[in-house]
């Protein structure tokens, strides 16, 4: 009997990694019906990372209302615990995230991670140990300056009163108090997953790179970076924390950089993170193939994506990995040094995106059973 680990990240707009573990499960049973599958949903700290360690970790979903992008905005959200009720597993962006908001709402210098912190609170008050933030898909800008402040941070204007921050206002912030931090942060062990490495400010930083996605024009943009050098700068000045240039400091619109000079945070790559939290490797151990995928997979795979990820680990059992992808594009040449066996597009020949992304499903079953018809036949002429 062959035993099959199943760890692909979401194809985006089409299926969540769990939906896409059992599609690949019913393409191998097809085939092979007496199959071990060890399915392992994954993600990189985006998109799926609380359902993915829900999944793997067999955790407790948490609901909770927090604010949402806006101040005056509610958000019904969730969050998960696992290992024993020891480890709270929050994605930012099922607060803060760019979804939550219709394009003609979005606007970084409106919006706040201050609901973020308040799912940080809820997790204290369940008395968790550890901590695993997702930073992936925010609409915020305001460098984790909400988020401190639902945490007990009070950032006070030249007059001495406290402001309500966000992506705009940071430059009216004289004074930072940090007397009413919430202190169970001292005790609990902060990381943060992202598959994002830039700085907090500048050409590569928060502003430049992704605020014209949540809505900044070039002039914004300006002003955005400027605000977040001055928070960066006050940081600096108030506790001798600097913090700003390190690679994923501008993850979430900042919000990296706001977890380390606030909660004390250390980043991780999400993969890593998410691989680690999910005992992937002792799964791929016991397997006698592995299959992963996600929407695309091509040159920029490697830079840390999720089907590399998951190749790394397969590769230093020597197991074979088969990787499915909506598109399969440039560049894939190197991945076969990588630990890929086989990359493998989903899609029917002149399929248009609507077509992909609504039959998603039901294509990545028909590709990995005939993957599998492929693996059988070659089984059974080494039989022979």
């Amino acid at each position: 009997m062959a035993t099959f680990v199943l760890a692909p990240d979401s194809f985006k707009e089409s299926m969540t990694a769990e939906q896409a573990c059992q599609a690949m499960q019913r393409g191998i049973l097809q085939i092979f019906p007496d199959a071990r599958c060890i399915a392992v949903p994954m993600a990189d700290g985006g998109e799926g990372t609380v359902d993915a360690l829900l999944h793997s970790l067999d955790g407790q979903r948490i609901s909770c209302t927090v604010t949402g992008p806006l101040a005056i905005q509610q958000v019904e959200t969730y969050f998960a615990v696992v290992d024993q009720g020891q480890t709270a597993v929050i994605e930012m962006a099922k607060a803060n995230g760019i979804h939550l908001l219709a394009g003609f709402q979005r606007n970084p210098m409106l919006t706040s991670t201050y609901g973020t912190g308040e799912m940080i609170r809820n997790a204290l008050d369940l008395g968790v140990k550890k901590i695993i933030i997702g930073l992936g898909g925010s609409v915020t800008n305001d460098g984790g300056a909400g988020m401190a402040q639902a945490l007990g941070v009070r950032f006070l204007n030249t007059a001495g009163e406290s402001i309500q921050v966000c992506g705009g206002n940071l430059d009216q912030i004289y004074r930072i108090d940090l007397s009413q931090l919430d202190v169970r942060l001292k005790n609990t062990e902060i990381l943060i997953a992202s598959d994002v490495n830039n700085p907090l400010c500048g050409p590569n930083g928060a502003s430049v790179i992704f605020g014209p996605q949540k809505g900044a024009t070039p002039e914004i943009v300006q002003r955005l970076d400027r605000n977040l050098r001055h928070l960066a700068d006050l940081v600096e000045e108030h506790f001798g924390i600097s913090v700003r240039d390190i690679s994923g400091a501008g993850a979430a619109g900042g919000l990296g950089f706001g977890l380390m000079a606030f909660a004390g945070a250390k980043l991780q790559s999400g993969v890593e993170l998410i691989i680690q939290q999910s005992r992937l490797a002792e799964k791929i151990a016991q397997a006698d193939y592995v299959l992963t995928g996600e929407g695309k997979i091509d040159s920029q795979t490697s830079l840390g994506k999720t089907p590399f990820g998951v190749a790394q680990v397969a590769k230093r059992f020597n197991k074979p990995v088969i990787a499915f992808a909506g598109l399969v594009g440039e560049g894939i040449e190197s991945l076969y040094e990588e630990g890929f066996s086989q990359i493998v597009g989903i899609n029917p020949p002149g399929c248009s995106l609507e077509e992909a992304l609504k039959n998603a499903e039901q294509n990545l079953e028909q590709a990995c059973a005939r993957v599998m018809k492929e693996i059988k036949t070659k089984l059974e002429q080494q039989n022979r």
